[in-house]
């Protein structure tokens, strides 16, 4: 047996699935030559983080959640492993919650492992030409289609920068962001081929065209097939590479350029920190050129998240930030990122809703190449708006177009946590913490859903790691509390909550997670009021409080429903689907 489970263990390691993920496959190679030693009772989270995952001897799992989310990875590996490329195996390997000692056993004849949905991100530059399809009454064009799609694969592939598949099935769509797919009918000696290309984030037609030629020279009519295809793709990845040259800030000065990549980069980061020195290099970028729109809708956006994270007043930061976006915009009318910047202050400032729709569909439509017009739409106004389909889908494209951003794939985690969707949040803020394990966004947001899935120890820890990642970071000290006061550890709530009414007389602290606090401690009126102070002072958490499962409790309360009405939402708590403005190739 023990020679079998480690032939099993070769064949998961060199599996697709398992391919390049060296944290795992030290994981399983691990936890099973433990196993097979006979100390498998023995292996306990500490030792694991110790000996897999290079951990000091100070490590503390209870700060640190490293190994549980590795766990629920391996997990999801070997669920997708032996549902595809391990159907056959001889010995089925599994790692039981609660614990880290994997079991072996003899699969049953017909046995199939549970299908897990997917959530790789789509390379934004990926391209599948699927087999065009013979709709001839006598079905006698398969070796045209056929050679059809070699000539169009040759052809993209002389696009730059572009990454070419073949594709043998509809379900190959999921693996790129744009799909050409298309049909052949003879009739006669006439040929009608059609092309498309869909966007298969958004599930439209990017391109359709039908072409009739006579049916004499195959060679030359598969040629000019292919090259038009090819030139509309390429036109969009034309665009995406001035969409690279746009990330600069749109400016030919040199020294600009560079602060404002700096800002962008400690903007991403989300911490107090990183905020602050976004608004200085902000700063300082427009010192050296004025008229740089794309920085000051950068500042703009500093301004406006150094109020969302609870590090300065609202008050304080947003006629700064309005002022900002403003000017970027009369600089720039035609800047995506200024309008971006004006929609996410009107949805988040000033609760217009059709306004902020209005401004980001502009923002998007000036450059559909933008992720973070996508994501702030969905994220801050789809989502408030109780459109969550429409807000993942636009999240996801955001992802598509900047697939190594940890806030773009928080956030979707985030929309899946709104929908009470909570083992796929889970599943993708996992991912999130494997992209960058340092991401304290990302472990807060693990926190809210291990909270909703009543995993409450594991919740303290993903904050605590969050804090720990972060200081000062009294929003997530508050979150924190939040789960502590719905436990036995209420004395530990009421310290936090002391010591965030201590800090509050010498800094700004959002009222938000305090009126939180208070509800889980059963003190619904000092809750209330101070949920008040939070609508008054529009902390931006309260754009979501209506989707948000942490104020469940309170919703039959008639306060919580007078609140919520200065909202002016015009719907929600259910999507209201509205038909896509879909983008063309070449805008």
């Amino acid at each position: 047996m023990d020679a079998l489970v480690q032939r099993a263990v070769e064949s998961i390691t060199n599996s697709k699935a398992f391919r390049r993920i060296d944290r795992l496959q030290r994981f399983l190679a691990y936890v099973v030559e433990e196993t097979l030693q006979g100390r498998g009772d023995q292996l306990k989270e500490y030792s694991v983080g110790v000996e897999v995952f290079g951990r000091d001897a100070g490590f503390d799992p209870r700060m640190d959640p490293i190994v549980r989310v590795q766990a629920r990875r391996l997990r999801l590996r070997l669920a997708t492993y032996y549902e595809q490329e391990g159907q056959s195996d001889s010995v089925l390997i599994d790692l039981p919650k609660g614990g880290y000692k994997p079991s072996f056993r003899i699969p049953e004849y017909g046995m199939t492992a549970n299908k897990v949905a997917s959530v790789t991100p789509v390379p934004r530059n990926a391209v599948v030409v699927l087999p065009f399809e013979d709709l001839s009454a006598g079905h006698d064009m398969q070796y045209f289609c056929g050679g059809l799609t070699t000539e169009i694969i040759q052809a993209l592939g002389r696009v730059p920068g572009l990454v070419v598949k073949r594709g043998s099935a509809p379900e190959s769509q999921q693996s790129a962001a744009l799909a050409v797919t298309g049909s052949v009918r003879k009739k006669d000696n006439l040929l009608r081929i059609t092309s498309h290309i869909v966007d298969t984030l958004r599930s439209f037609y990017v391109s359709s065209e039908t072409v009739e030629r006579p049916y004499d020279n195959e060679f030359t009519l598969q040629e000019q097939i292919a090259n038009r295809i090819a030139e509309l793709i390429s036109t969009n990845v034309g665009d995406r590479l001035a969409q690279a040259t746009a990330l600069a800030g749109g400016t030919n000065n040199l020294a600009a350029q560079n602060l404002y990549l700096q800002a962008r980069y400690h903007l991403e980061q989300r911490t107090e920190h990183g905020l602050q020195r976004a608004v200085e290099f902000f700063t300082r970028a427009l010192e050296e050129d004025p008229r740089m729109a794309a920085a000051h809708a950068g500042l703009s956006d500093a301004y406006n998240l150094l109020a969302h994270y609870g590090v300065l007043a609202p008050a304080e930061v947003w006629t700064k930030a309005a002022a900002s976006a403003t000017r970027g915009v009369l600089l720039d009318d035609q800047s995506s990122e200024a309008h971006t910047s004006l929609a996410h202050l009107r949805a988040t400032q000033d609760w217009d809703w059709v306004g902020a729709e209005s401004e980001f569909l502009k923002a998007i439509n000036l450059n559909p190449q933008n992720p973070v017009a996508h994501l702030w739409y969905g994220a801050s106004c789809l989502s408030s708006l109780g459109r969550l389909d429409e807000a993942l889908a636009e999240v996801k494209l955001a992802q598509a177009l900047d697939p190594v951003s940890s806030i773009i794939s928080r956030n979707i985690a985030l929309v899946h946590y709104y929908q009470r969707n909570l083992d796929r949040a889970l599943q993708h803020i996992d991912l999130t913490i494997e992209q960058n394990p340092h991401f304290a966004a990302a472990y807060w947001t693990l926190g809210l859903v291990q909270d909703q899935r009543g995993e409450m120890d594991e919740a303290v820890a993903a904050f605590k790691r969050a804090i720990e990642l972060s200081p000062p970071s009294p929003r997530i000290l508050g979150a924190l509390g939040g789960v502590l006061a719905k436990g036995s550890s209420r004395g530990e709530a009421l310290k936090i909550l002391n010591q965030l009414n201590e800090l509050s007389t010498r800094r700004y602290i959002s009222p938000f997670e305090p009126a939180l606090m208070n509800f889980n401690l059963g003190r619904r009126d000092e809750g209330f009021a101070l949920l008040a102070k939070a609508f008054s002072d529009r902390c931006f958490e309260v754009i979501t409080i209506h989707i948000d499962p942490r104020f469940d409790s309170i919703r039959s309360d008639p306060r919580y429903e007078t609140l919520v009405q200065k909202l002016n939402l015009p719907y929600r708590g259910r999507d209201q689907p509205r038909q896509p403005t879909p983008f063309t190739l070449g805008r």
